[in-house]
């Protein structure tokens, strides 16, 4: 686990880190705190009026047991003497603090409940909006079943809180004050007795406190696992029952399964013994006072009024204490939930969107220029991907990036679209720095189509739209006919209207390639970077985005990165990279025509074809 001002929670949920040290656990919790604060701000007003009917509603409810006092020590000795006015008065009173109790609970109820769905709202759209502007890195390290951990079974804990929290917390802690005041007012002798009851609840309170917050880490971390495991399983499921794996997978599922089971198990052993104690310490009390309170009434110290709204306090004063181990037990399992969610939170974004952007030239003209440019993953910084190297790409060019796997081909073409930014050195678009570029100016003016070619669930418009969202269907239709795809969409059971379905699984690789082509020509931009567009296809579709990549490319500046040489071919320019750094430098004809590792590459091509 990493230590130190750098750390920020990810690695609380590597496979080892189910310990979380004194520093890194404070580190959590000020996170956590900054994090409520933060969200609860905007709903100050709400939260003070919350307060209010709270306080109100605790004060209308303290008024019960002394109208009951006053029934029995003055309403009934004067009923007995033919005046009924004041037991009249003392049961009305009491029945109308019951009703202002329920209308004061209800109005709270409604406001806090509005209040603690807002701050969850908040949360989904903080955790989704920037897990969307974390890099690839994080997401390469932080699985996307941990992510789903964070919007699921730890929101899930943050409104149990949230229905408990106000009420539980602040309404147990006015009770516990008006109480005891009244409980001191009424016999102080009795209260001493009270008070002394609290001795032991201090130190339980604290061992609680310890216990079940790491007992609830834990859980939030295990949790993730199970997740994650559930997640990659299902996505996955074609090479689980390709490979008979099922067997295995039930055994990872069972032992997560059951580390989650123990981890709750564990917390819940803690909330026993604590509720447990508390009720122990709470009927030996109770036991105590009326054994002292009945005396002194036989004695005739005490009224039997006045021990009847002692003893009735006194249950409500440990109802509080009930609902105070509640609360706590929700709130350790929020806290531990909100430490997660705000560590996530409190990642900074690998590409950090400039303090005052610089505009790009209009129009943009393409031109690439990397500029002593040094390269190495943040997670393994002494491992150097790219050594230093600089490299320049004319407006209009099209490049190809060939070579071996782990030549750094990919992570080339990743700094241009900046996924990443380099660890030295600087990647300029038409002279700028795209670290000087806001995220949505580089977005418009440079595309990167990957081999998966991605299709959301939606119809193929929808898809082909988010090249310019606020294209017509006639630019739609007319971006998919310039890629070669308007026949096949046509033919399609709903046209251009047909949902794709999960990933495009109602299309072809080949079909879902051409659909992201016709987004790039319906975006426009200045610079295309394809990522071994054309590896996965079959021959004819090969041919079919080769035909497409023409238009696709024309006028644009392009990387292609492609281990089929048939699709370098089209390059004007192509790079041979091995261990990171450019080794051959020249147009296709020009390194056919020599000897040297693209004339070998071709070479080998050919004979797999033949």
């Amino acid at each position: 686990m990493s230590t130190g001002t750098d750390w920020r929670g990810v690695a609380d949920e590597d496979e080892e880190a189910d310990v979380v040290s004194t520093s890194a656990g404070q580190k959590l919790q000020q996170q956590a705190r900054a994090l409520v604060g933060d969200l609860v701000r905007p709903h100050r007003r709400a939260v003070f009026w919350a307060v209010v009917l709270l306080v109100a509603e605790n004060a209308v409810m303290l008024a019960g047991p002394l109208l009951v006092a006053g029934a029995i020590d003055t309403g009934m000795p004067a009923a007995l003497r033919g005046d009924l006015g004041p037991l009249a008065w003392a049961i009305g009173g009491y029945a109308a603090t019951g009703i202002g109790a329920a209308v004061l609970r209800a109005a709270f109820l409604a406001l806090s409940g509005r209040v603690g769905q807002d701050v969850l709202l908040e949360i989904r759209r903080r955790v989704f909006a920037h897990g969307q502007r974390l890099s690839l890195d994080f997401h390469e390290s932080y699985t996307s079943g941990r992510l789903i951990s964070r919007l699921t079974s730890d929101l899930d804990s943050l409104n149990d809180l949230l229905e408990k929290g106000l009420d539980g917390l602040l309404g147990a802690v006015l009770s516990l004050v008006g109480i005891s005041v009244l409980l001191i007012w009424l016999d102080p002798v009795l209260a001493a007795i009270v008070l002394l009851g609290f001795v032991p609840l201090v130190f339980l309170t604290r061992w609680f406190q310890r216990r079940s917050r790491a007992s609830y880490r834990l859980t939030r971390t295990t949790v993730a696992r199970l997740i994650v495991h559930f997640v990659e399983s299902m996505n996955g499921i074609r090479a689980v029952q390709a490979f008979r794996r099922e067997k295995r997978s039930d055994q990872i599922m069972d032992g997560l399964s059951g580390a989650y089971r123990d981890a709750n198990a564990d917390a819940f052993v803690t909330v026993a013994w604590y509720v447990g104690f508390l009720r122990l310490v709470g009927n030996v009390t109770l036991a105590v006072v009326l054994l002292v309170g009945g005396l002194r009434v036989v004695g005739g110290d005490l009224q039997l009024g006045a021990l009847t709204a002692f003893l009735l306090y006194l249950r409500r004063f440990y109802d509080p204490l009930d609902d105070l181990a509640q609360f706590f037990n929700a709130y350790q399992s929020a806290a531990a939930a909100l430490e997660k969610i705000s560590s996530v939170l409190d990642t900074p974004a690998g590409v950090p969107e400039p303090a005052t952007p610089v505009a790009l030239p209009v129009p943009v003209r393409g031109e690439l220029a990397f500029e002593e440019v040094r390269f190495a993953y943040a997670r393994a910084a002494t491992r150097e991907i790219l050594p230093r190297f600089s490299l320049r790409v004319p407006a209009g060019q099209t490049v190809a990036l060939v070579g071996a796997t782990g030549a750094g081909k990919s992570t080339l073409a990743k700094l241009a679209a900046r996924f990443y930014d380099p660890t030295e050195g600087a990647v300029r678009l038409d002279g700028v720095d795209l670290r000087d570029v806001a995220d949505t100016d580089l977005r418009s003016a440079l595309v990167m189509i990957t081999q998966d070619a991605f299709l959301f669930s939606g119809s193929v418009a929808d898809n082909v739209a988010m090249g310019r969202p606020s294209a017509t269907r006639e630019e739609i239709v007319a971006a998919t006919g310039a890629v070669g795809a308007r026949g096949f969409v046509e033919a399609l059971p709903d046209g251009f209207d047909t949902d794709v379905r999960k990933r495009g699984g109602r299309l072809s690789a080949g079909q879902r390639q051409l659909v992201s082509l016709a987004r790039v020509v319906l975006a426009d931009p200045a610079v295309v970077l394809l990522d071994e567009a054309t590896s996965s296809l079959d021959v004819p579709s090969e041919r079919a985005v080769q035909a497409a990549l023409e238009t696709v490319l024309a006028g644009r500046t392009a990387l292609i990165i492609a281990h089929r040489l048939s699709t370098v071919l089209i390059a004007d320019r192509v790079l041979v990279m091995a261990d990171g750094r450019v080794v051959q430098d020249g147009s296709p004809e020009q390194l056919l025509a020599g000897a040297g590792e693209f004339a070998d590459l071709h070479a080998a091509w050919r004979a797999s074809l033949a």
